[in-house]
């Protein structure tokens, strides 16, 4: 199977999973709505990164990826939270995400915030409830997971980056503390998560994070530059938010030049760190496609 084949079969199992762990049925027949708000925002598309490096941690480890499907679909709720949330008026107040209206666009704030909320707290009950990974798997799951989620994690991150746009000395150091909360922290524990998943040692797990970390910086300083450089039909949401909204990045910081050279290194790096785990062509060129994506 070459990569755009496995790549296509675990984003179809992720899909196929999505549903699984969020269909109507009579439990939910009062919440409805809820529950089209919250598919609405799952199944506007995306590139599924994070599920997709849990299943590829995993069976690179060799575990059957199969087994990863709980905090595959857990880690993909929780990031479609985040965007939700963002989206809002008190937030970024983007109007639209990934092509479509944003849900609360769609459904309204009030509807939007539960939506959100709800896809915050349903992976945790999906990995307990889970029937295939043992106790001491779900534990720790669930621990990074919710670390890596919450006040020193992507919630963090989102209360650095508002503080951020009301000034103007943001330093480099401090901008990439900020994406390793944002948006690499998520990252991280994915891969994490695969490894827990395929019976890995605590220093695999560790070169995994870090080339989680590296590949979740990377991939935001990617963003800065087509935040600049695309058009919103390419990227699916609004472009020039990050100046319109007075953000300090590596494009505002150094160029955009400067940034792409910048992000190389950075990919470089995380190369480096998936050696130590063993090497996987697939995360190779998974790497090196979003290094080079256009949206």
């Amino acid at each position: 199977m070459n990569f755009n084949e496995k790549l296509a079969s675990y984003i179809e199992y992720t899909e196929a999973n999505l549903k699984k762990y969020n269909n109507h049925d009579i439990s939910t027949a009062a919440q409805s709505e809820l529950v089209d708000a919250m598919n609405y925002s799952l199944e506007a598309g995306g590139k599924r990164i994070r599920p997709v490096l849990v299943y590829a941690f995993c069976e690179a480890l060799g575990g059957d990826y199969t087994r990863a499907a709980a905090p595959a679909s857990a880690i993909e709720m929780i990031h479609t939270f985040s965007l939700i949330h963002d989206d809002l008026p008190a937030m970024d107040d983007d109007d639209f995400r990934r092509g479509k209206p944003s849900c609360h666009k769609k459904y309204g704030e009030a509807m939007a915030i539960l939506a959100g909320d709800a896809l915050s707290v349903l992976p945790f009950g999906i990995i307990a409830d889970d029937a295939v990974l043992t106790s001491d798997e779900k534990v720790r799951i669930i621990s990074r997971l919710a670390k890596s989620v919450g006040r020193s994690g992507m919630i963090g991150g989102q209360v650095i980056d508002m503080a951020n746009e009301e000034r103007t000395d943001v330093t480099e150091e401090q901008l990439r503390y900020m994406y390793r909360c944002k948006t690499g922290e998520l990252i991280a524990v994915s891969c994490a998560m695969g490894c827990i998943c395929a019976g890995a040692s605590d220093e695999v797990i560790s070169a995994a994070c870090d080339y989680g970390f590296s590949l979740g910086l990377a991939f935001q300083i990617i963003d800065d530059i087509l935040d600049v450089t695309s058009t919103t039909e390419e990227l699916g949401k609004p472009v020039g938010s990050d100046e319109a909204e007075n953000k300090t990045t590596f494009v505002t910081l150094y160029g955009v030049d400067k940034a792409r050279e910048i992000a190389d290194n950075i990919t470089a790096q995380a190369m480096e760190s998936l050696d130590k785990c063993g090497g996987s062509d697939f995360l190779r060129e998974l790497t090196e496609m979003l290094l080079n994506r256009k949206n």
